[in-house]
């Protein structure tokens, strides 16, 4: 008995995510639409890793998902000294307008058992990576977790990513 793995990639723009899904699928992957309009979801086979013939589902998000803000007893700064402002913790929310882009994650992660993160390897990608990560393993805490590392997407790139995932 032979279960094929299921992979959820998801890169930081559609655009991106189409580009790869091409690539990587030797442009075979078939198109759905998710909870977001703006972000679809591309469908192909991979080998992924130690993972022969992984279904692979490759989404996207549109930049940052989650805003950081104090908790509501905390939003009178006049009333709050500074100092105590340190020591509060921070509270993660949705950003208003990406609750369809994680409804899409939160469904897709539910079938996976690994999800690779596609987005720019700089500053900023990574930042939007980890809050991939957070809202898939809020839902998933059993997820294989991998960052595809690449600085361009091209052919070579982006298969080169794929045999080496960090």
């Amino acid at each position: 008995l032979n279960i094929s793995m299921r992979a959820l990639f998801v890169a930081e723009k559609n655009d991106a995510a189409k580009s790869i899904a091409a690539i990587l699928s030797r442009g075979t992957s078939t198109r759905r639409d998710g909870r977001s309009r703006f972000n679809k979801i591309y469908q192909f086979t991979a080998n992924v890793g130690q993972n022969p013939g992984c279904h692979v589902a490759m989404t996207s998000v549109s930049g940052h998902l989650l805003q950081h803000d104090f908790p509501s007893s905390f939003k009178n700064w006049t009333e709050t000294p500074i100092k105590v402002l340190f020591d509060v913790n921070v509270q993660k929310s949705t950003i208003p307008g990406m609750e369809d882009v994680r409804a899409t994650l939160i469904e897709e992660i539910q079938k996976s058992d690994l999800l690779v993160i596609w987005t720019d390897c700089d500053r900023e990608g990574e930042a939007i990576g980890a809050e991939v990560v957070s809202v898939c393993t809020q839902v998933n805490r059993n997820l294989d977790v991998y960052r595809a590392r690449f600085s361009e997407i091209t052919s070579a790139a982006v298969n080169r990513a794929l045999n080496n995932f960090g």
